[in-house]
């Protein structure tokens, strides 16, 4: 199994072999909608190839190039294939971090992209939160409702993975306090403790998060991050709880019962965890999970265990799964 934690530093090639095989399961998925390019991945030169260090030493005399493993050539890449600036072609498993599914230089995304509608709307940067065009609710709002899965009826549009989980993670603290203090407005105290991050307006809480996972590099959402430690060293983090993530065996089918097992285990410490808090004075408000743990691991875990409602106390359950083009941020309420 390819990681995808390996993905951040470079694009991976496949042998001659694998790339005809996927090439020709991708022409099948996707018959009629993007015609690919024939043949496989062409690599004419080493990886960076001298073009891209050429411009990578240009672009660091000013930017921070950490990590940029080689430059692309967008006009010449095409569905699967990524064109670096070299004119190597590769099969390209990275996608731009799974942003896109549905390969580079789709006509029908081109063709939306250069529409009169578009321009203006790049053109014109709208705040949505303020002033919304006339035209969002249908263009925008609508579009992603006819996606949504079963039982979302709202949708709050962000900018990226990792401010919908920071927001979505102060929604869970709003939600909280609502409930603690019922429908009375603020307190005097309560208005001027924020502004010196003191109690009770800046109230001790925290988000339950597990081992492995990956929920962005804000500061929020790094402290709920375990993936890999570059991302956080150096960086203050907040004394949030950390649930160990089940490690299952496969097949499935043949360990059943100790998958089951390691299941359990897992979710009784979280219980254990958020009691722990409780005790601590600061409170789980909510629990954020990412399914699919392709970030810093290779895990998997099956729906009964991300499914579980914990009780008591009641608190926000996130589902948070990024990197497989499948981005599902939901706050459900556990009873």
């Amino acid at each position: 199994m390819l990681r995808a934690s390996a993905f951040t530093r470079r694009q991976v090639l496949l042998p001659a072999k694998a790339a005809r095989a996927l090439v020709c399961r991708q022409r099948n998925d996707v018959a009629g909608s993007i015609k690919l390019p024939d043949g496989l991945p062409d690599v004419k030169t080493e990886v960076p190839g001298p073009r891209s260090k050429e411009l990578l030493k240009e672009m660091t005399k000013k930017v921070e190039t950490g990590t940029v493993s080689f430059f692309v050539d967008i006009q010449k890449s095409k569905g699967n294939f990524v064109m670096d600036a070299d004119g190597n072609r590769l099969l390209d498993l990275f996608s731009q971090i799974a942003s896109l599914p549905l390969g580079y230089n789709h006509p029908a995304l081109l063709e939306a992209a250069g529409s009169s509608e578009a321009t203006m709307h790049l053109a014109n940067r709208a705040a949505l939160g303020v002033h919304p065009p006339s035209s969002f609710q249908q263009e925008a709002i609508e579009a992603l409702m006819a996606v949504a899965p079963a039982g979302m009826k709202e949708v709050t549009p962000m900018m990226c993975g990792s401010c919908a989980n920071e927001n979505a993670y102060k929604v869970a603290f709003m939600w909280y306090q609502a409930k603690r203090r019922g429908e009375v407005p603020f307190t005097e105290e309560e208005v001027s403790s924020c502004m010196l991050n003191q109690t009770p307006g800046s109230p001790k809480l925290s988000i339950l998060s597990f081992v492995g996972a990956f929920h962005g590099r804000l500061f929020g959402t790094l402290s709920t991050s375990h993936s890999r430690a570059i991302h956080k060293l150096d960086v203050p983090a907040l004394d949030w709880p950390i649930a160990p993530f089940p490690v299952l065996k496969y097949p499935l089918e043949k360990y059943a019962a100790e998958n089951e097992a390691e299941e359990k285990r897992c979710l009784q410490q979280v219980k254990e965890l958020i009691s722990k808090w409780s005790d601590k004075g600061c409170p789980v408000a909510g629990i954020v999970i990412e399914p699919v743990q392709a970030e810093g691991d290779d895990g998997l875990k099956e729906q009964r265990f991300w499914r579980t409602r914990f009780e008591p106390p009641k608190v926000s359950f996130f589902l948070d799964d990024l990197l497989f083009s499948k981005m599902l941020l939901s706050v459900i309420q556990t009873e």
